[in-house]
């Protein structure tokens, strides 16, 4: 009697782990595999989910200057270390109250509910400081757009990574015109 309870119990089994693997994958492919950040997709949700519950959320975009020149200078394990490093800045700066992704490439995304616990200045600091790899100091240097919710007629995600993105390249030709830090 109880081989054929063995049996029925199999496909169950299965299905268990089949579940449980999916997820892990799913999990996974939110998961940028470098930095550890969340991607585009896994980040999306959860900044859309901060924005329907903080209407004065702080949206923005981050872009490392001349990122391509650390590649083909350093090599690409120096462009991964660029990129972790930057990875690793940006969720400190947006401690617990705030979300960083890396959306590709070498850009990035952040959203912070509580703007009473950031300083785009301390970021800036933050993201401009050099990076050591194989005892070489890579200069870095991030052109950064934000946008907060409260100022859109309409708070979604998608207006406000739009106003980012207009203010972070707005940045990148100011910083490239006058040399000077943003």
């Amino acid at each position: 009697m109880e081989v054929p309870a063995l049996a029925a119990a199999l496909p169950a089994v299965g299905w268990a782990l089949h579940s449980g693997l999916l997820a892990r994958r799913l999990a996974a492919a939110r998961r940028d595999p470098l930095t550890g950040l969340y991607t585009r997709a896994g980040w999306t949700t959860r900044a859309e989910h901060v924005l329907a519950n903080h209407p004065c959320a702080l949206v923005l975009l981050v872009d490392l200057d001349d990122f391509k020149a650390i590649n083909d200078n350093h090599g690409h394990a120096a462009g991964d270390a660029v990129l972790t490093a930057t990875a690793d800045r940006l969720t400190a700066w947006c401690g617990r109250h705030g979300i960083a992704a890396r959306l590709g490439g070498d850009e990035f995304a952040a959203i912070v509910s509580d703007l009473g616990t950031v300083s785009l200045f301390d970021l800036r600091t933050a993201l401009d400081q050099p990076v050591t790899h194989n005892g070489h100091a890579l200069p870095v240097s991030a052109s950064v757009g934000h946008c907060l919710s409260a100022e859109l007629p309409v708070p979604t995600l998608t207006d406000a990574l739009s106003a980012a993105d207009a203010a972070m390249y707005a940045a990148k030709g100011h910083s490239r015109r006058n040399n000077t830090p943003r």
